[in-house]
């Protein structure tokens, strides 16, 4: 039992837009700060951002600020990552994540299994 699966993966052109869900079936949803990470071909796993547990405040490494939008709705166990203007540096597996801790500190806590964006140039 995977506590948390992401979908919403594909390939698309450059320019385009994608939105990645991930369920969460962690008990006490609303206690953790949520995260998404990336990991493109020859690099590390980089940090995009993340959610504080009221989903009222958001970080997001420079890189994506003003293209990526998390989200999560805490009443159906779901946080989002809608991609806009995509480019295709963010070729990657995506991963969900959660932490006990600060959402802005990359040391989560539990990972999903990730789903592959594509972007084509």
């Amino acid at each position: 039992q995977v506590p948390l699966v992401e979908s919403g993966g594909g390939s698309v052109q450059a320019g385009g837009s994608l939105r990645l869900s991930c369920a969460v079936s962690l008990r006490t949803f609303d206690n953790y700060g949520m995260g998404w990470f990336r990991r493109a071909p020859g690099k590390e796993r980089e940090f995009v951002g993340g959610i504080s547990r009221s989903g009222f405040t958001t970080y997001y490494v420079d890189s994506v600020k003003g293209r990526f939008t998390i989200s999560r709705d805490n009443a159906k166990n779901m946080v989002y990552l809608q991609m806009s203007s995509l480019k295709p540096e963010d070729t990657a597996v995506y991963y969900c994540a959660a932490t006990y801790g600060n959402y802005r500190d990359p040391r989560y806590n539990y990972w999903g299994q990730g789903t592959q964006v594509t972007v084509s140039s």
